[in-house]
This record gives C-alpha cells, sequence and structure tokens, in this order.
C-alpha cells in the first residue's frame, strides 16, 4: 500500500548524502581505479599480453558503457512521457545517466593505434593502403600525380599515366587488393574509414553528453527555485524531443563501431536493437539497486515505497523480455538466411575457443556453444519466471538478488559477444610464428586480464557514480510532481 505524503513531510531543501556515507565507498573505488589503470598501462604496452588485454578492456567498456546509457535512457523516457511516478527517482537516473560524459576516459585506450590494431582487422587494412599511398607517390609528365601500390601476391596496381590507358584507382579500390574476401571491405569503406569512426565516436559522445549534462542541470537548478513552476518541467520536455534521437542514433552506432565492427565482414540490422535492450534491462537494475542502497541508508524513504519498485520491476521484466525476443528475432533470421556473411558470428559462438596450432597442439579453454546455449535459460527463462508474481517486484529482499542475477547475465551476454573474436586473433598470432607455448600462455592469462579490466573499470564507473550522487539533493524536492510520485499507487 502506498503511504500518505503532504509537504509537511518534505525538508524545505531537499534531502543530500552525508559526506560520511560516500567518502569511503568512493576512496575505495578511486584506489581500485588507479591502481588498476596503472596494471592496465602495462598490461595495453606488454607485447605478449596486449592483444588479448585490448579485447579485456573492450568488454569492460562496453558493460558500464551501457548502464551509463540506460540511465540517459531512462531520464529523457521519463521527460517524454510527463511521468509521475518516477519524480522520486529521477535524480538517481540523472545520475545514473550522467556518468556517460565521463566513460570518455575509459574510451581513450580504444582510440590508440596499437590497440586498435589488435582489435579491429579493418582498420589495419585502412593503415596498409594509406602507408601504400604516402610510400609510392607518382609525378607523371604532365604534372599530375597518382601512386602504385604492389603487393607479393598480385601486379602493381598502377596509375594513371597520360596515354597509358591506365585509371588511377581510389583507396576504396586498394582495399580489396590483399585477399578475395576483401570486396565487402571495399564495398563499406563509405561508412568505415579511420577518420570517419573517429569523427562519429566524438560527436556520439559529445551530443550525448550535453544532452544529459543539460537535463540533469534543468533538475538540479529547480531544487533551489524559490518560486518552483511547471517551467522547466516543459523545457526538460523539450529537450529530451531532442536528446532521445540523438541516444537513439548514439546507441546503435556505438554497437556498430565498437562492437560489430570487430568482424567488418559480418553485420546484422537488429544489433542496435539487441543492444538497446541490454542498457535499457540492465540499467533499471542497478536504479533499483541503487534505491535499495540509498534506503538502506536512510535516504528516500518518505518520497519512495515498495509501489516504486513494482513499477520498476515491471519495466525490468518487460525487458527481460524484449531483450529474447530480439535476441531470438536475430539469430532465426541469420540461421533462415543462411548466407556466410552472417552466420559467421554464430558459427564462432557455437563452436570453442580451441586453437590448432602449427605443430598440431590444441590450446584453449572454453566451449562457447555451452554457455550461449544457457544463456537462453539463464538470460530469459529463470527471470522471466521469478518476476511474474507482482510480490517478487515490491518486496528488497526479492528483487536486489534478481537484479544482481541479471547484471551477470549481463556479463555473460556481452562476453559472448566480444571475448570469442580474441580466438581467432590469437590464430592470426601463431601463423606468424609466435612460440606455441607463448600462445598458450596468452590464451590462459587473457582471462585474468578480464578480471583486471572489469575491476579497474568497473571502480571508475562506481566512483563517478557516487561523486554524482553526493553532487545534489536525493530527489527533485520542487517539482510540482513530486507528492503524486510520492504517493504512488498501482
Amino acid at each position: 500500500m502506498a503511504h500518505n505524503v503532504t509537504s509537511q513531510d518534505l525538508p524545505e531543501n531537499g534531502e543530500k548524502i552525508a559526506k560520511k556515507d560516500l567518502s569511503l565507498p568512493k576512496l575505495i573505488a578511486f584506489g581500485l581505479f588507479v591502481a588498476g589503470a596503472i596494471a592496465s598501462y602495462f598490461l595495453f604496452n606488454d607485447q605478449t599480453f596486449g592483444s588479448g588485454y585490448a579485447y579485456s578492456w573492450l568488454f569492460a567498456f562496453l558493460f558500464f558503457l551501457t548502464l551509463a546509457l540506460g540511465g540517459v535512457f531512462w531520464t529523457t523516457l521519463h521527460h517524454l512521457t510527463n511521468s509521475g511516478w518516477g519524480v522520486s527517482v529521477r535524480r538517481i537516473m540523472e545520475n545514473l545517466g550522467f556518468i556517460f560524459p565521463f566513460m570518455a576516459v575509459i574510451a581513450v585506450p580504444l582510440m590508440i593505434p596499437s590497440v586498435q590494431d589488435d582489435l579491429y582487422e579493418w582498420m589495419n587494412r585502412h593503415r596498409e593502403v594509406q602507408q601504400t599511398v604516402e610510400a609510392d607517390p607518382v609525378t607523371y609528365s604532365d604534372g599530375t600525380t597518382g601512386y602504385e601500390a604492389k603487393y607479393s601476391n598480385q601486379d602493381t596496381v598502377k596509375a594513371h599515366e597520360p596515354g597509358g590507358g591506365y585509371k588511377s584507382p581510389t583507396k576504396a579500390q586498394l582495399y580489396a587488393t590483399h585477399d578475395a574476401h576483401d570486396h565487402l571491405l571495399k564495398a563499406k569503406h563509405w561508412y568505415m574509414t579511420l577518420d570517419g569512426w573517429l569523427i562519429r565516436i566524438v560527436c556520439f559522445f559529445v551530443f550525448l553528453s550535453a544532452g544529459i549534462f543539460l537535463l540533469r542541470k534543468i533538475s538540479i537548478d529547480q531544487d533551489t527555485d524559490p518560486n518552483p513552476t511547471t517551467r522547466r518541467l516543459i523545457l526538460a520536455r523539450k529537450v529530451s524531443c531532442a536528446v532521445m534521437p540523438i541516444f537513439a542514433v548514439a546507441a546503435t552506432f556505438l554497437a556498430l563501431d565498437f562492437l560489430m565492427a570487430l568482424d567488418y565482414k559480418w553485420f546484422s540490422t537488429m544489433y542496435g536493437v539487441w543492444f538497446f535492450a541490454g542498457c535499457a534491462l540492465n540499467s533499471m537494475a542497478v536504479l533499483i539497486l541503487a534505491l535499495s542502497w540509498l534506503r538502506y541508508k536512510g535516504y528516500l524513504q518518505t518520497v519512495t515505497s515498495e509501489e516504486h519498485y513494482h513499477v520498476m520491476g515491471k519495466l525490468m521484466h518487460a525487458f527481460v523480455i524484449f531483450w529474447a525476443y530480439v535476441s531470438f528475432s536475430q539469430f532465426m533470421l541469420i540461421w533462415y538466411a543462411n548466407i556466410t556473411e552472417e552466420t559467421s558470428y554464430f558459427l564462432l559462438r557455437n563452436s570453442s575457443d580451441f586453437v590448432t596450432l602449427a605443430d598440431g597442439s590444441v590450446t584453449g579453454s572454453v566451449n562457447w556453444n555451452v554457455w550461449s546455449t544457457l544463456l537462453v535459460f539463464l538470460h530469459f527463462a529463470v527471470p522471466f519466471v521469478i518476476l511474474l508474481p507482482h510480490y517478487m517486484k515490491k518486496k528488497v529482499k526479492f528483487v536486489v538478488p534478481i537484479c544482481l542475477y541479471i547484471l551477470v547475465m549481463h556479463v555473460l551476454d556481452l562476453y559472448i559477444a566480444v571475448i570469442p573474436e580474441r580466438g581467432p586473433s590469437l590464430s592470426v598470432m601463431d601463423k606468424l610464428g609466435v612460440d606455441c607455448e607463448l600462445l598458450l600462455t596468452v590464451q590462459h592469462n587473457a582471462y585474468l586480464g578480464d578480471i583486471v579490466a572489469f575491476i579497474t573499470v568497473g571502480a571508475f564507473f562506481v566512483f563517478v557514480f557516487l561523486r554524482n550522487l553526493g553532487s545534489a539533493n536525493t530527489y527533485p524536492n520542487r517539482d510540482p510532481r513530486i507528492l503524486e510520485s510520492a504517493n504512488l499507487h498501482n
């Protein structure tokens, strides 16, 4: 049942978290981040383990990026739908979403060419072409310039020469000269360029960060407004109309540029929707956990109740179903079409990371098929059944373990999306003549790197989240709809 709250029950200046409740967790999180950052510096620069750690860092970055993106989504959706129930917990949404601008710090290593070379094969192709163009310029008798690209497996590709009958090849044409399958990279050249990739990433972070910063600022400014009206609510709704399309584009193409581009030959039209489902579902789990922690510390007691847990639990349940629908649809469409360039994604994840080396020995330890199959039951069936009863969504003692469980499943989901790509990379290392015993060591130690990267990025995420929580009131105390939210009943 909802509790009866009046304006007399709310502090005039709102409610802030005491520094003593945040200082120790922030100190621990910052210390773990610093220690992890130092360890990561050496791992990235280690010639033996650097290639494997690049995948570890990407996995950790994407996991916590989805949580921050989800905070942006729920904040924006709250304003667009003129939500009344969510006012009491909106500040937690804003603080979670405002981690997104700071995630640019974690993205910095992924901008370094040596790290990119380990992750994105298509970037290596582009750099090879650029080096060829710069190394072999040709100036012809009529004063025009061109270039010749010579490769070991075929004849020289000649540039235009007056009267010679040659047509100067473009860079896009040169991408198809290394390998018979590189015509796919040539076809995608309009999108997959080094400059284009960097510009998109920067734009996504700048524009979406500006959007969530502005929404949070509008909300916080109202906390001290001596004459609060609906003016800021209307302004926030207008801003959200611009932010939501930016979010949709940014979330989709961040998934494509950081994750799907690991194998430039593969593509899926539902990949962005799958990524968004993970953002919405798991960020709601984080919001419920944050609400529970704050209530445990004595905050938000007046303006929130089990009714808020019920609504948030229902949204989480809905996105459990949505995630399953999108994931199954993607698998079914690719399986039905049976196109080689599409099925490669599931072929890799329905096998294992056992690598047959040049000397005939086998290395590896994970059977991805088992985990991919378990994901169907663990990520969908289990939380779907548990969240069906209404009391499971209302009681903290039930919903908190479920939220933790769902986050663990999200770890597995993204782990299966990123880490299997590391197996083919190690196969390339073997072809390059890397010592078999050394390769075996890299394979096993790579999983330790996954843990280091996850703890490092996670500590940074927690530190920024706690900083955001402590920088403003725990709820929008002068929002005209705060009493409506505090007295929620559904």
